[in-house]
């Protein structure tokens, strides 16, 4: 018997408002699930409100600088994926960086390789745009920079979460970016 890890493939699905009410049902859900620790009395309403509310996200659908997917395997949706098309950051302009803004995964879902497949729908996405550059921020503690730093992502400086209530200790994260 083989041990291999056969690694299902995911499909990127955009989210139009008949997909919506399954965009904020997964996002809301896999970010508690992973980051409830980051906030006062785990209450993530700040980023919940700014990001991930029915108003908001009908506004980004509408944005053509925004892209938001399902992440599905599958008939099952595994995670979201939201990417701003034009975002420089620092010495990089918007016409040559592409940002991906959200990567949430349920925790059932976390870990079997759909990670590395949505960077590289994320990458493919960013060359066929003529963009230079992918950046994301990431929390500086936890797994996910190890992730991110595996798949040729550099620490390109500090940021912090800057929504309020977020405790103190929790605030710092690093911003990555990767050369394509």
């Amino acid at each position: 018997m083989s041990t291999a890890l056969s690694v299902q493939k995911i499909d990127l699905v955009p989210v139009s408002p008949e997909n919506l009410e399954t965009y904020l049902q997964v996002g809301k859900t896999s970010y508690c699930q992973h980051y409830l620790h980051l906030w006062k009395n785990e209450d993530p309403s700040p980023y919940i409100n700014h990001g991930l509310t029915k108003e908001v996200v009908l506004q980004e659908i509408a944005n053509s600088n925004a892209l938001n997917y399902l992440i599905n395997q599958e008939n099952t949706t595994v995670g979201i994926l939201k990417l701003v098309k034009d975002c420089g950051i620092d010495e990089l302009t918007d016409e040559e960086a592409l940002k991906a803004e959200k990567i949430y995964f349920l925790k059932e879902h976390s870990g079997k390789g759909y990670g590395k497949q949505v960077l590289q729908f994320i990458e493919d996405m960013a060359t066929k745009l003529g963009k230079k550059y992918v950046w994301l921020d990431t929390m500086q503690k936890g797994n996910p920079i190890f992730f991110y730093q595996k798949n040729g992502y550099v620490i390109k400086r500090e940021s912090e979460v800057t929504l309020p209530n977020a405790k103190p200790e929790e605030k710092p994260m690093w911003i990555l970016t990767k050369a394509l």
